[in-house]
């Protein structure tokens, strides 16, 4: 990388102002990857928290199955759970409504906040039951569940929202509970997840306007499932495939990883657009090289060398900045902080920009060492 030093060295301004683009368009891009992780926990955490291998929601005849309007009669619910193969169905209603804070003498106090109100039994599967199937016992919501009807359980955005802690009281639909628990986070889009028994659940769901008909059901075991899917006019996908039936997640996350998308496009595009005029001012240079004895091979590595410390550079420094940016960021913004929001974009960043970089070797490939030697002359 002798030609390829010297340049960095000699001209270091018109490096470190490529470098800095790069590392603008990297904190571009980590910044909107951890603000969509993000977003996309605080819609999806509480579906991917469910136990079960897989979700069963009401599919329609004239569209595909939604969260918002799947209903599960509870003849569905028995043929579930009399199939061949299945080892286990947990019934769980869903619905969105209101809570309001500590109970007083003279009412509720503080605004009301919206949360997910989550119909889940108490025997479901929880994160820490051993004696379940490895597929059902992994379940953030079921952790929730209280036992008794007059109790629910609250995530911790819920807990916050509501400024409660455990023993106090709330009211949802005008009906007081005691808060029984209180766990991890767990979000359903973008409210907290308060859970409640299946009858507490099913009575706050006709207050609602709802007819008390459970959402979903978590399916453990190998039934054969588009059979019974079939028979029963219901959709079984597993969790993360089943995020498609949340309508702001497709819309939401499809948005940002366009422009996520949009920003990589234009990474290659800069980068490559650099490199390919900063190569043919110095074809001079690569001819003599070649008259000399050079080979194409290391006049290439030479090049893309140049570029991947130029990259590296850029994307290090966007990258420590995303980090600072999203620590500071994350008490007020929906933030994700992880190897898949910081990562992999630097990574996709340097794939790219060496991918836009390579663009420029046809003027180091194609250089001819007769110009160096004045046979245009």
């Amino acid at each position: 990388m002798f030609v390829a030093w010297r340049d960095l060295r000699h001209a270091r301004g018109r490096f470190v102002l490529i470098a800095a683009v790069v590392a603008l368009i990297t904190l571009l891009v980590g910044f909107l990857a951890g603000l969509t992780g993000g977003l996309a926990s605080q819609n999806v955490s509480a579906v991917l928290g469910l136990p079960g291998s897989k979700l069963v929601l009401q599919a329609p005849s004239d569209g595909t199955a939604s969260f918002s309007e799947s209903a599960i009669s509870p003849r569905t619910v028995a043929v579930w759970q009399d199939a061949d193969g299945t080892d286990d169905v947990v019934p769980i209603g869903i619905v969105q409504g209101r809570a309001h804070g500590v109970v007083t003498g003279s009412g509720a106090s503080g605004s009301p906040v919206g949360v997910a109100l989550f119909g889940v039994p108490d025997d479901a599967a929880r994160s820490d039951d051993a004696a379940r199937p490895d597929d059902a016992a992994r379940s953030t919501v079921s952790d929730l569940a209280p036992t008794s009807d007059a109790e629910v359980g609250l995530s911790a955005g819920a807990a916050d929202d509501l400024g409660v802690t455990t023993g106090d009281r709330i009211t949802i639909t005008g009906t007081t509970y005691r808060v029984a628990s209180i766990g991890g986070d767990a979000w359903f889009s973008h409210t907290p997840v308060v859970a409640m028994t299946p009858t507490a659940w099913a009575a706050a769901d006709h207050r609602l306007g709802g007819d008390g008909d459970v959402t979903v059901l978590a399916v453990s075991g190998q039934p054969d499932w588009d059979a019974v899917a079939d028979a029963t006019d219901t959709s079984a996908a597993s969790p993360l495939l089943s995020l498609g039936a949340l309508e702001t997640f497709k819309s939401e996350v499809g948005s940002l990883a366009l422009m996520i998308a949009m920003l990589f496009g234009v990474s290659a595009l800069v980068v490559g657009a650099f490199f390919t005029v900063w190569t043919m001012q110095r074809s001079g240079d690569v001819a003599v090289l070649k008259a000399l004895g050079a080979s194409t091979g290391s006049l290439v590595r030479d090049a893309l060398g140049q570029a991947l410390v130029v990259l590296v550079v850029g994307i290090g420094v966007g990258m420590l900045a995303v980090v600072g940016l999203g620590a500071l960021a994350g008490g007020a913004l929906p933030f994700l902080l992880s190897p898949l929001t910081t990562l992999v974009p630097a990574l996709a960043m340097a794939v790219l920009g060496l991918a836009g970089a390579a663009v420029a070797l046809r003027t180091v490939t194609a250089a001819d060492p007769l110009t160096a030697l004045g046979s245009n002359r």
